[in-house]
């Protein structure tokens, strides 16, 4: 009888001893660092909800949607995020101090889509001590995609170098004796943008351009700045705006009744934030450069991945205006960022999340033009770096030629 129970609480014994050792090999496939747990994913984010560029406002907003329709389809991996979004008015000091809030009081995991470039320049360091992710920047300065100085930052959208590179070779082919003006904001996105116009024209650039002017974010108006560069006698015509000052060049170029060939840089192309509240009847004709779809354009309709956008925007967001870039934009960058945490499984931590958003394999959100898809590594902290000319004819833009590689290395 002994012999029969002493088999028993061997057996007994043996049975908790294998529950232990299961559970703690369940427990150790869970990491979690601060803003993860079981049931939430907390992420933070700083937006320009005021201020002289609150029309990027909506990609904070259409963020928070997107995660709103992910949290009811289940989360991702069984976990909610928490999306905690304030406003930093396009100011750099308090950026600093959202961002000192998110990570030191609301403790989030990361921080996703910061927009701006002063606005993230002002964080990096802080970001960077802490070991935190500032993941998929707003912004495409090249200073946000050096992984040996900054290995917790990385942008999302082009970087502007490339991007102008390709302006400068769609220029030399089409007009090589261009008289060049040039209008760039005086901060790192315009001395980007400047500087690959330069590289793509390389020995030509001091020949052809004949008129530099800057501008501070600050200024109610950039009117005298245009005058300037018409008075110069340039015919070719590169505004390096955000949305403010670029629908104020675009209706000041008509006032003038100048005729340039018009390239206007992407982050101040969108046909509804820019170009419609300047005048279509202003726009017509001017070029820039895409990498993403456009909402209003009904050759996209019968296309799978915006038919899941203009779903989500019925449901998710109705009011919002599917023919703002910056509505596009929010959720190709929310879309990525799932990515990134549904590849991140139970690893939740931030060098985990920082590992996975480097190791984006041809990921390919909705919202990207065919051809252009999303590829990192431990070396290549630029997501994005394929274009396509478009030129605006009646209310939207005409996609010219191939795709671009604008290839930058880091």
């Amino acid at each position: 009888m002994l012999s029969t129970k002493l088999k028993l609480n061997v057996a007994a014994v043996s049975a908790l001893v294998a529950l232990a050792v299961t559970s703690d090999s369940a427990l150790a496939q869970k990491k979690y660092d601060t803003g993860a747990t079981d049931t939430e994913i907390k992420i933070g984010n700083i937006m320009p909800y005021s201020g002289p560029a609150s029309a990027y406002g909506v990609i904070g907003k259409i963020e928070q949607a997107y995660f709103k329709m992910i949290n009811d389809q289940g989360g991702v991996n069984g976990r909610k995020i928490n999306f905690i979004t304030y406003d930093d008015g396009y100011s750099p000091p308090k950026t600093v101090e959202q961002a000192r809030k998110l990570v030191e009081s609301d403790e989030v995991l990361f921080i996703f889509g910061p927009l701006g470039t002063a606005s993230n320049s002002a964080i990096q360091k802080y970001m960077n001590s802490k070991q935190v992710p500032q993941l998929f920047v707003a912004t495409g300065a090249t200073k946000f995609g050096e992984p040996k100085e900054f290995p917790w930052t990385m942008g999302w959208q082009p970087p502007y170098q490339s991007e102008s590179r390709v302006y400068a070779a769609h220029l030399l082919k089409t007009k090589p004796d261009a008289k060049i003006g040039i209008l760039y904001q005086n901060d790192d996105f315009g001395k980007d943008m400047l500087k690959g116009l330069k590289d793509g024209l390389g020995a030509k650039a001091a020949s052809m351009i004949v008129a530099e002017e800057s501008y501070e974010v600050s200024e109610p108006t950039i009117d005298s700045h245009i005058v300037n560069i018409k008075a110069k006698g340039a015919d070719v015509f590169f505004s390096f705006t955000i949305p403010k000052s670029s629908a104020q060049s675009l209706k000041k170029v008509a006032e003038l009744g100048w005729k340039p060939v018009y390239y206007q840089s992407n982050v101040g192309a969108s046909v509804g934030s820019v170009l419609k509240p300047a005048g279509f009847e202003n726009a017509q004709g001017i070029m820039s450069a895409a990498y993403a779809k456009d909402g209003a354009d009904a050759q996209w309709d019968n296309d799978e991945g915006m038919k899941k956008f203009y779903a989500f925007l019925a449901k998710y967001a109705p009011d919002a205006n599917k023919a703002d870039g910056s509505v596009v934009y929010g959720y190709g960058q929310a879309q990525t960022v799932v990515q990134v945490l549904k590849q991140a499984g139970d690893n939740l931590t931030r060098e985990n999340i920082m590992k996975q958003a480097a190791s984006l394999k041809d990921f390919v959100p909705d919202t990207l033009l065919p051809g252009v898809k999303i590829n990192t590594s431990a070396t290549d902290f630029y997501p994005i770096q394929q274009l396509q000319i478009t030129q605006f004819k009646g209310e939207k833009y005409e996609l010219l030629g191939e795709i671009i590689d604008g290839q930058l290395s880091n």
